[in-house]
């Protein structure tokens, strides 16, 4: 009888685990809270707003001021043009923003997430125009449990229109940087519009849609890696948003002109106001947790509670884990410092190499299938491809020569004309004497060079004879 009982109860502590593991995602109704920090997010995020939606539309020298232009292989970005070649500068500046995030988040915590990241500031964006379309917090969970009706289904259509407007408006501006925001109008106005344009706008639309309107924090929690290693970057210096649990335990409702300490209680009145505005709903009382996203939403609500109640601020704060042990703070760590010394190493070096680059590339490409040519007067011809890349911003005339051989003559021998980031290309044939060379290759230099001579770039390539006389 006591085994059954004991595998019966077993049984149901398996069920409810299974159950915990395979738990339905509960809606979150975030409560609309106004405060210090929530203005600070929106001086963060509408400048993303804005240079995102209007940078396409921003013109430098007769073109879009941010193009990334696939076809034609170059890369717009204000008044700097780059190359399939100038990769290794994409390359730097993704390790500059990697550290610069590891610096930040070791000394601020995770105010990227909170303040600017996209995610967060798309996702405020649709809970406002979940606000417009369904009302406050208390009104949402009405509507929500509410059978459906006409004012239901108006209020939801109302509100979804807004999201889909929203994110169409995003995934369009996103495709522009690629296409041309304005040929990507008028040819969509002209029904034009090529079917990979459709379909990209498309799909950037539905991404759009999808993550802010629908997943939210389900993207903060389970899709993004950066809420998973942060711990890695965190110390007990790490400025987070922390509940101050001496101070506030413990818990429990009071009357305004209470004392506290009469009724042996904390500061915390336990309203759960700070639970009720995050927006990926924990408890901050809790403990620190991988889900807090430091937005502080529930600092401005704690803050005005304290405020309502008489007590003082900073029940919820932006803290470290020393100041709540009663510590001191410093920044002379060894991982801030760390981070800052190659942050700023590696802006110096990009900077240096950006501004020193050479805005010239020479490629030379021997015709392949043969090996030499015999022409008039018993001399040999090899002849190449050569390709010119004008990556500056203005029209050059170039002078081409090759070094490496005993008089040899190029033809043709003319300067050539490239236009403003456009690629010129010929056929060089280059002739020699075959008695004057020493092997079967020969290693041969191309040199370009502006007609002014301001810039110049070159080529390695292999020059073939016959075999030498004296080895014959």
């Amino acid at each position: 009888m006591n085994e059954k009982i004991a595998t019966d109860k077993l049984e149901e502590d398996v069920d409810s685990t299974v159950f915990n593991l395979y738990e339905k995602r509960e809606k979150i109704f975030t409560r609309k809270m106004e405060g210090f920090f929530q203005n600070v997010r929106l001086y963060t995020g509408w400048p993303l707003l804005f240079g995102y939606f209007l940078s396409p539309w921003l013109m430098i020298d007769g073109r879009q001021a941010i193009l990334f232009d696939l076809p034609a292989r170059k890369f717009h970005i204000y008044w700097l043009t780059f190359w399939p070649q100038d990769f290794v500068f994409l390359a730097w500046a993704l390790m500059i923003a990697a550290f610069s995030l590891f610096f930040i988040t070791t000394l601020l915590g995770r105010v990227w997430c909170g303040y600017t990241c996209p995610q967060t500031v798309w996702t405020a964006i649709f809970m406002w125009a979940e606000q417009v379309a369904e009302g406050d917090r208390n009104a949402r969970i009405k509507l929500d449990q509410a059978p459906w009706s006409a004012e239901k289904v108006f209020r939801r259509l109302l509100k979804h229109g807004m999201w889909v407007g929203f994110a169409a408006l995003t995934g369009i501006t996103f495709i522009g940087y690629f296409y041309g925001i304005r040929d990507l109008i008028v040819d969509a106005w002209n029904l034009q519009l090529p079917t990979v344009a459709i379909f990209w706008s498309c799909f950037f639309t539905g991404a759009t849609y999808v993550n802010a309107g629908w997943m939210r924090e389900q993207v903060c929690l389970y899709m993004c890696p950066y809420a998973r290693f942060q711990s890695a970057m965190f110390d007990k210096d790490t400025l987070i948003v922390s509940y101050d649990a001496a101070r506030g335990e413990a818990r429990g409702p009071r009357k305004r002109s209470a004392d506290p300490a009469d009724l042996g209680l904390g500061d915390c009145i336990d309203c759960t106001l700070c639970v009720q505005v995050c927006p990926t709903g924990i408890d901050i009382r809790d403990g620190l947790q991988y889900e807090c996203i430091n937005c502080a939403h529930c600092v401005d609500a704690c803050d005005s509670i304290m405020e309502k109640m008489g007590y003082d601020k900073g029940l919820i704060s932006y803290t470290t884990e020393n100041k709540l042990a009663g510590k001191g703070w410093t920044w002379k760590r060894v991982k801030v410092v760390g981070y800052f010394c190659a942050i700023v190493a590696m802006i110096t070096l990009f900077s240096y190499t950006m501004f020193t680059r050479i805005p010239l590339e020479l490629d030379v490409i021997r015709m392949r299938g043969q090996l030499f040519q015999e022409v008039e007067g018993g001399r040999i011809q090899n002849t190449y491809t050569v390709k010119i890349l004008n990556m500056d911003l203005q029209d050059h005339v170039y002078s081409l020569s090759v070094e490496g051989l005993p008089d040899p003559v190029l033809i043709p021998d003319e300067n050539i004309s490239v236009a403003a980031g456009e690629i010129g290309e010929i056929s060089a044939n280059v002739i020699v004497d075959p008695d004057r060379l020493n092997d079967v290759n020969t290693d041969i230099v191309f040199v370009v060079r502006t007609q002014d001579g301001q810039y110049s770039a070159d080529s390695d390539s292999r020059y073939l004879g016959p075999m030498p006389l004296k080895e014959r």
